[in-house]
């Protein structure tokens, strides 16, 4: 097991990874504890959890709305839940999202955990500290900046995923290594069958790494007012495509990072053969790396992204692997890029 820490404003927390869900206990206070977990989460491990209450939840992106936040706290004074209490989000990134946010608006706030049981919440939405819902067609528009006091990233866990989530998580992974370790780049070209495997060894170090670099970009700026902006890379194209195909956030973030990079040589700042090494990295762990989208659609939806600050976003380019930037520019400058690599 391997623990990183990050220091919020409000408590430090700790990420487990390789800790196990059948040790969930040791990290529970002693006051009262209610379980939020979605039914398939339930079905393939309600045997391991803890004898306390559950809510349980549905699953997929249609679920992570504020009508289920309202659901949750309902059950909350239903358990005369108080202050002293304490919540845990055992599954994805939308239960570890939603659970999160319920939290920290409920009495004002209590404390909470979660046990993190997919490969791209274990990687990106359990650490960091972002909670919350999506609006309508606005993707995390209702949120806030609360860290958990625990992750545990249970590596067992992942063997009752799809195929297709193991990709999804892997998304995640290559933007880590693109965005700040080349190494860990290479080290996925050289093992990603071991990756899509599941092999333990492989992913536990990919995990690892991946916690290391999130924990240390949040350590330096928790609420994303400059650092943490690097793990937007490929989000922004990445969100617009989420929004017209229900793909999947990992396999929409792998053609928003294939965009990227693009914009990135665009720019002259990476070559041909980088964007490349990507794409083909990309399609080698079953992700989708063309762009076959109409452009008018794309560009309605990244101008919703929440990042926007007028006319301007911050926008992730790549100096080269293992190696991002940001710059702010102008939606007119990312609408004619767009314009020039979708159909």
């Amino acid at each position: 097991m391997k623990t990183f820490h990050v220091k919020g404003q409000l408590r430090l927390s700790s990420i487990h990874v390789g800790e196990s869900l059948r040790n969930l206990d040791k990290y529970l206070p002693s006051t009262q504890v209610v379980i939020v977990t979605d039914e398939n989460i339930k079905k393939y491990y309600k045997k391991d959890f803890p004898d306390v209450p559950v809510i349980t939840i549905g699953t997929g992106e249609g679920i992570k709305t504020l009508s289920t936040v309202e659901a949750i706290l309902k059950e909350l004074i239903n358990y005369s839940c108080d202050r002293t209490s304490f919540i845990v989000g055992i599954g994805g990134g939308i239960v570890c999202d939603i659970t999160g946010f319920a939290a920290s608006i409920f009495l004002r706030g209590i404390n909470f955990g979660f046990v993190s049981t997919s490969l791209l919440s274990q990687v990106d939405a359990s650490v960091g500290g972002k909670n919350g819902v999506n609006l309508e067609s606005y993707k995390n528009m209702v949120g806030v900046f609360n860290q958990p006091e625990f992750v545990i990233c249970d590596i067992d866990l992942l063997n009752t995923l799809p195929k297709k989530e193991i990709s999804n998580g892997l998304a995640e992974i290559v933007k880590h290594a693109l965005i700040s370790d080349e190494s860990m780049f290479d080290f996925i070209e050289n093992n990603k069958q071991k990756a899509l495997d599941l092999d333990y060894d492989t992913i536990f170090k990919l995990v690892s790494d991946s916690v290391n670099i999130k924990s240390q970009v949040v350590q330096q700026d928790e609420k994303e007012a400059g650092e943490r902006r690097k793990l937007n890379f490929g989000h922004t194209i990445g969100h617009a495509i989420e929004k017209i195909e229900k793909a999947g956030h990992g396999r929409a973030v792998s053609m928003g990072m294939v965009a990227a990079a693009r914009f990135s040589q665009a720019r002259h700042l990476i070559n041909q053969e980088a964007v490349s090494r990507i794409c083909m990295l990309l399609e080698d762990l079953n992700l989708p790396t063309t762009l076959d989208y109409p452009a008018k659609d794309i560009i309605s939806a990244a101008g919703k992204d929440k990042k926007k600050q007028g006319s301007d976003l911050f926008y992730v380019f790549l100096e080269q692997i293992g190696k991002a930037k940001v710059e702010k520019i102008g939606f007119d400058e990312l609408n004619r890029f767009i314009a020039s690599v979708f159909n």
